[in-house]
């Protein structure tokens, strides 16, 4: 049975985890962390988290999960993502079965990246030529040559003089 809560608790993160904890320490070792960390393995520290939320009912939220990792380009570059969007979109177009959501524009990276340096942004604002394939996608649009119609395919229809 110890074995199985350990994996149940292995299985879960943050606030679950900690409450998971809590709850088994107050059912399994009286509500006592050292006992929960002796029986179970669990950190004391972790249980005695969970207790004291679990007493005042208000609920501890790590900043690790909201301030990690890097911000995407267009949360930095708010103004320049938009001129983008407005590059990408004099470019775009719809595909012609219209069924999907998706814009193929005939626009390339590298050009974007320089009809965005003539609009005045510099250093910084303006990514790689790869990142900048990568922000369109994200935005929406494929990079793609756009096939409007494809002609049918003449078939080689039998004659009735033709016996062969």
């Amino acid at each position: 049975m110890v074995d199985d809560l350990r994996l149940a608790a292995s299985k879960m993160t943050g606030a679950e985890r900690r409450s998971f904890q809590a709850e088994m320490c107050l059912k399994y070792c009286g509500g006592s962390a050292r006992q929960t960390e002796i029986v179970f393995g669990w950190g004391r520290k972790n249980v005695q988290f969970g207790l004291h939320e679990k007493r005042t009912g208000i609920v501890c939220l790590g900043l690790q999960s909201v301030n990690s990792g890097c911000k995407k380009w267009e949360e930095r570059y708010p103004i320049v993502a938009q001129s983008l969007k407005e590059i990408a979109e004099a470019h775009a177009q719809q595909n012609p079965t219209f069924n999907n959501p998706i814009a193929y524009t005939r626009l390339t990276a590298a050009e974007a990246i320089k009809q965005l340096r003539n609009l005045g942004y510099n250093g910084e604002e303006v990514p790689a030529a790869s990142t900048m394939a990568d922000i369109l996608n994200r935005l929406g649009y494929r990079l793609r040559k756009v096939v409007k119609a494809k002609p049918k395919k003449k078939s080689r229809r039998r004659t009735l003089s033709s016996r062969i």
